[in-house]
């Protein structure tokens, strides 16, 4: 690994290690590989990041995957490329105790095959899934993230972007 990927990758652990989200809901990143194409992160139970049920809060358990596969494909994509986070679904599949683990991933040839699709099209919106595990290896959740990626030197012309009609928002009661 060469001293600027080393460099990259420590930054990066200490940013997220005093993210506050992650301090609130005492998620740590446990494992960034040399590559920076893998990414472990665990969350135990604490006090502070349990619900009314005695059992890990949803959204700890949701913000625990929320930036990671934008952060892989961002630092392999590099400079030349936007990268965005568009959606996200998670599915409960039982009430998560004690410790929960997520491993984040993206291999090399995906990187390649999404690169190839943002030089060649307008955009191109790769999806990712990860499960968070409890430490006896049963799947608390699954996590479908959906990200938006494009070259930065593709303009979007004004009919490319989608808007939307802002609506009028009133705190009163007739609506004035």
């Amino acid at each position: 690994m060469t001293s600027s990927a080393q460099k990259n990758r420590r930054r990066l652990q200490r940013l997220l290690k005093c993210y506050p989200p992650f301090l609130g809901a005492g998620i740590k990143v446990k494992r960034i590989s040399d590559d920076l194409r893998t990414i472990e992160v665990h969350m135990p139970l604490r006090f502070w990041n349990r619900n009314y049920v005695g059992t890990h809060f949803g959204g700890s358990l949701y913000s625990m995957c929320d930036p990671f596969f934008m952060l892989i494909l961002a630092s392999h994509l590099g400079r030349d490329y936007i990268v965005w986070d568009k959606a996200a679904t998670i599915r409960f599949k039982k009430p998560g105790r004690g410790l929960v683990k997520a491993t984040f991933n993206i291999p090399e040839e995906r990187v390649k095959e999404i690169r190839a699709q943002a030089d060649t099209q307008d955009k191109t919106e790769p999806q990712f899934q990860v499960a968070v595990i409890d430490s006896d290896g049963n799947v608390v959740a699954e996590v479908d993230k959906l990200l938006y990626v494009r070259r930065k030197d593709r303009q979007r012309t004004r009919s490319q972007t989608i808007s939307q009609p802002q609506e009028k928002f009133s705190l009163s009661p007739n609506g004035n």
